[in-house]
This record gives C-alpha cells, structure tokens and sequence, in this order.
C-alpha cells in the first residue's frame, strides 16, 4: 500500500486529520494516520454504542445499579459522557502538543435544544468540564448562534455544527471574535481557545440533489458533488481574507474531493474511519489543492439550480433568522432528534427488555 495521504497531508501542509467517530478502535487507527482530534454526533455516539452492545448493556445496568430513578433518556446521556471522557484520554498528547488547538474530543448538545441559547450554552458549559480536551458542537440555528457567543465568553471552546453555508460559517466566526473579545476585554485567558465551524459538505449536496428531484430541474445531479467544496473553498477564502480565529472542519463525506479539494488549506478534514480507509486503498495523493478553484463552468451549473444554491454558497445568502429553515439544517436537525430517541430506545432495550 502507498504512504497514506494523510500522513503525507499532516506532513506538508498546515491541514490535519480528526476521525469523525469516539469508537476507540477506529481512533487507534486513524491516530496511526495522522489523527489529532475526532468529531461526533449523535447519529455516531449511538452506532458506537450499538458495535460493542455486550460492553454497553453491561454499564447501563451497573450505571442503573447506583442511579435507579434516572430515566432511559438521562442513562443514554451518561453512557455518551462516558463514552466521549474515554476517547478524549486518547488525544491528550496531541493536545498537549498543540496547546489545545488540536487533541480535542467533540461533544453535541442536546439536539431537542436548537431553538434554546441558553439551555445549549449551559450544556455546552457542562460538557467542556468532562475533559480538559473537550471541544464542544453547538448547532448553527438562530439560537445557537446567540449561544456559541455565549459559551465562548464563558470558556467553551466550540465546534460548531448543523453548518452547511458560506453565511453560517461566518455567522459563527463572527460570534466565536465577540464571545473572545468579550472574555479578552475582562482578562480571561484565550490562548489555547481552539475552535472550528464546521461544514457538512456532503449534506450541502445532498440537499442540493432533493432540489433538484423535486423541482425537476433539467440539471445533472453530479454536478452536486461539487456544491459542498465550493461553499467550502468560498467560505475559506473569506476566513483567510477576515483573519478569523477559527479553523473550517470538514465532514459528512460523499466523494473524495470533500477532502482531497481541501488539502492545503489552515483546516481540518474528518472523515469517518471507513473513508480513511477508502482514501489509504485509493493512491490518490495528500498534495494541496485548495488553491485550486472550482471549476466557474461548475460553478455556473450550480447556480443555474436557483436560491438553494444562492443561500448555500453567497455569503449572504442567508440570514440567522433563515438558517432553520434551511433545507439541509430541517434534515439533519429531524435526523439528529430521531438519533437521540433511538439512544433512549437503546437504552429502555436493556432497562425494561421486551418479555417478547
């Protein structure tokens, strides 16, 4: 097998590799590979638990042992604390060496929060306590903008998620400078405050694709594929251009130029472990490229789809009060609570099992 990108990635260019799961196994791996940090969601945290169900059965019935009266919901929650404090010890030494900008473990709030600032930024606040490396996902809505500004001024550092768009991402920059002006303007140390926003790439064309069926559009759908990179690359040049304080993550990948388009670039790719794996077997190299523009012929198929496109990618193309609304923001958020009343069905499974 050729050298993994990866490791050529890291060893070249300033972009670094998280892995986009907590599962220990696929962190051993992926920190084989380069890895200084790893993403998760709540779709994630509940396949983790569900590929070791032996070991998970067995501490939600001791966690249960000792609090008896918590609901299958609240043990679900403990069982993802738990889970997210184990892989964090993984990524001390990362974080260490980069003075807490990378070897951080991520987090998500509550999704059943997006529309409250305050219970998200108090969660938020909650979570950072679990570990010293611990990077916390606030959703990009209305509400958690107003909430990352807030748990950044109270110490929080942030990855911010539910992010598709050009506008969203410079939404959170601009509220991660004032929650750090905030705690600068009173002395409160910010030095190894390490944030990301991540977008979606993969959700953005996907979405982009649902446009397309359903209107009808006489547009090829691959051309989608380039939807995400652009708004990324856009998104990029506007961070480096503003000097923002926060690295672009990428994640929710559907081909490989979600990261192989992004190399070279001051960010980070996470890609779950079964696309590092892809992308060690593919020979495809770890050479920059974010440099490289979008194809404008591309870039002209994508806005011919009309005002989806134009929200996704323009940096203002939407507004906070539109992010909720957005039609990839709708999806995953659905997809996010439906995760969270699994978790608890996982949990009720071993709780109170089906006398069939």
């Amino acid at each position: 097998m050729t050298q993994s990108p990866f490791l050529e990635m890291t060893a070249n260019t300033p972009t670094v590799l998280w892995n986009d799961s907590a599962d220990p196994h696929e962190l051993a791996g992926a920190i084989s590979w380069g890895a200084v940090g790893a993403t998760c969601n709540p779709v994630i945290a509940l396949t983790t638990l569900k590929s070791d169900p032996a070991h998970w059965a067995d501490r939600i019935r001791a966690y249960l042992a000792t609090h008896p009266t918590q609901t299958e919901d609240e043990i679900g929650w403990a069982m993802v604390k738990e889970l997210s404090v184990a892989a964090a010890k993984m990524f001390i030494p990362a974080f260490e060496k980069y003075q807490g900008r990378n070897g951080r473990l991520s987090i998500q709030t509550d999704p059943r929060n997006w529309r409250n600032a305050q219970a998200l930024a108090d969660q938020a606040v909650e979570f950072s306590q679990l570990a010293p490396n611990v990077i916390v996902k606030i959703p990009v809505t209305a509400a958690g903008v107003v909430a990352i500004e807030d748990a950044v001024y109270r110490g929080v550092n942030i990855n911010a998620t539910v992010s598709f768009s050009t506008a969203q991402t410079i939404a959170v920059a601009e509220a991660i400078e004032r929650g750090m002006n905030r705690r600068e303007a009173e002395g409160l140390d910010t030095s190894t405050m390490g944030h990301v926003c991540t977008i979606m790439v993969g959700r953005t064309d996907d979405w982009l694709k649902k446009v397309i069926e359903v209107e009808g559009l006489d547009i090829d759908p691959a051309v989608c594929d380039w939807a995400g990179v652009a708004v990324f690359k856009n998104a990029y040049r506007i961070y480096q251009k503003r000097g923002y304080r926060t690295r672009l993550l990428s994640a929710a990948f559907r081909n490989h130029n979600h990261w192989s388009q992004l190399i070279g670039g001051d960010v980070v790719i996470s890609p779950p472990f079964a696309w590092q794996e892809k992308a060690n077997a593919s020979g495809i190299s770890g050479e920059a490229r974010m440099h490289l523009p979008v194809d404008p012929t591309v870039l002209d198929q994508l806005r011919a789809i009309g005002p989806e496109f134009v929200k996704a990618y323009d940096e203002n193309g939407m507004t906070p009060a539109d992010f909720d609304t957005f039609g990839a923001t709708v999806r995953t958020l659905r997809q996010f609570l439906q995760a969270n009343n699994d978790l608890e069905q996982f949990v009720r499974d071993v709780t109170l099992p089906d006398p069939g």
